[in-house]
């Protein structure tokens, strides 16, 4: 089943109640931070409407989770019915290396916290990968994600530049077919 279909009808200019994403992603972010912000609402309106979406608002505004959360959300509704593929799915470009690192550690936190939360509740944890791919990636890195791609990959616009003209790198954000059943 394609994780579109699991995705409630558009609402158009109302903003995303956290009851609408699965009850695992909903609780953690409900316990960890509260209330969401008005940036991260209108940020997962919009987002969850598939239209294109700028995020500008002040540090402390959320809006790393603003861009993630649907992402996340979408991921574990798919991972908690089947074992995700080893592929990238979100590609999340930082315009700042020192931001892709930051990034990247904060993506940790809702994925440590939702997979605790899944263990608690007896459901099977889906497993949901991040890596960041910059300048300062090791060859060891690089060839371990080209193995094994993330789920999610942030990265600088320099590094994506090479990982869209280099050929080994590029199959890195092709999707692979998924295996009969």
């Amino acid at each position: 089943m394609d994780a579109l279909e699991h995705r409630p009808p558009p609402i158009e200019g109302v903003a995303l109640p956290l009851s609408l994403f699965h009850p695992l992603v909903s609780r953690w972010f409900a316990e960890t931070l509260g209330e969401p912000t008005s940036a991260q609402q209108r940020g997962w309106t919009a987002i969850r409407d598939g239209r294109h979406t700028l995020i500008a608002a002040p540090t402390g505004s959320g809006k790393t989770l603003a861009a993630f959360l649907i992402a996340i959300d979408e991921l574990v509704r798919e991972g908690v019915q089947a074992p995700l593929p080893d592929e990238v799915r979100v590609v999340y470009v930082s315009p700042l290396k020192a931001l892709s690192a930051d990034i990247h550690k904060n993506l940790a936190e809702p994925r440590r916290g939702i997979r605790q939360l899944a263990e608690a509740s007896g459901i099977e944890a889906p497993r949901l990968t991040a890596a960041v791919r910059t300048g300062d990636t090791t060859a060891s890195e690089r060839a371990a994600m080209i193995r094994r791609p993330p789920h999610i990959l942030v990265t600088t616009p320099e590094s994506l530049f090479l990982l869209l003209t280099a050929e080994r790198s590029r199959n890195l954000l092709t999707a692979r077919p998924t295996p009969s059943m």
